[in-house]
């Protein structure tokens, strides 16, 4: 039976389908199998080819209703649901449906009281830093920010994906031949942290130096509540 990810939040612009894409392509990429499934009416379906994923177009009730039940019969696959924006009741819907929920989120006031509100209604959620800056006294300040507003939810907060240019290429209809190395390993990264959450185990083909320190696990009182599947509603 496959997991089921949805990534998902009340406010619009945090990057959720970056980051659903970069999800999937970091999975690919350390040789799990993977489908990106499109829900947001506002977006395209994009082309499959280039990508270590496959894409699903489920913009309708009925859409999802399949794409979830043919990713459930299938055994050792991974559906990153991009839930799109501002829309609460399929934020709910996709929220029971899943296995763990990822909440992207910027450094700003706004996004992270928005966030802290949303970890308040899905206690299955993890809050994700996304778009984070890498300039050193920005990257502080985002750090402080986060440290003061929502210290009752360290536990719930993964690993900042930083600010990266090259992401967008992940979100063209069709994907360059060769993907940027700074991508490839930014993607690599946030696959890793999801793995481990999930208890996935995977194997490392290449590992960079300036990434070693991401591979350590997460401690084990930083895993998520996760429904088991006689608990988890149907959709």
């Amino acid at each position: 039976m496959a997991e089921i990810i949805c990534v998902i939040g009340n406010k619009g612009g945090t990057g959720k389908t970056t980051l659903s894409h970069m999800l999937c392509q970091g999975l690919g990429l350390l040789g799990q199998r993977a489908a990106c499934v499109l829900t947001d009416t506002s977006r395209e379906p994009l082309l499959p080819g280039g990508r270590r994923y496959v894409t699903a177009d489920a913009r309708t009730r009925d859409a999802l209703t399949k794409v979830v039940d043919k990713l459930r019969s299938l055994d050792d696959w991974i559906g990153v649901i991009d839930g799109g924006g501002n829309r609460t009741e399929m934020d709910r819907k996709l929220y029971a449906l899943s296995d763990i929920v990822l909440l992207p989120f910027r450094e700003s006031h706004e996004d992270i009281r928005t966030v802290v509100r949303d970890l308040e209604m899905f206690p299955r959620a993890y809050a994700v830093p996304t778009q984070w800056p890498t300039n050193a006294w920005q990257r502080d300040a985002a750090d402080r920010n986060v440290a003061q507003l929502m210290s009752a939810y360290r536990h719930r907060i993964l690993r900042p994906v930083n600010a990266l240019s090259s992401t967008k290429l992940l979100l063209q209809k069709q994907v360059p031949e060769q993907m940027p190395t700074p991508l490839a390993n930014a993607c690599r990264a946030i696959a890793r942290q999801v793995l481990q959450v999930l208890e996935i185990d995977f194997s490392e083909t290449t590992v960079d130096e300036d990434l070693i320190d991401e591979v350590e696990p997460l401690p084990a009182a930083e895993m998520p509540l996760r429904l088991t599947n006689a608990a988890r509603r149907s959709h």
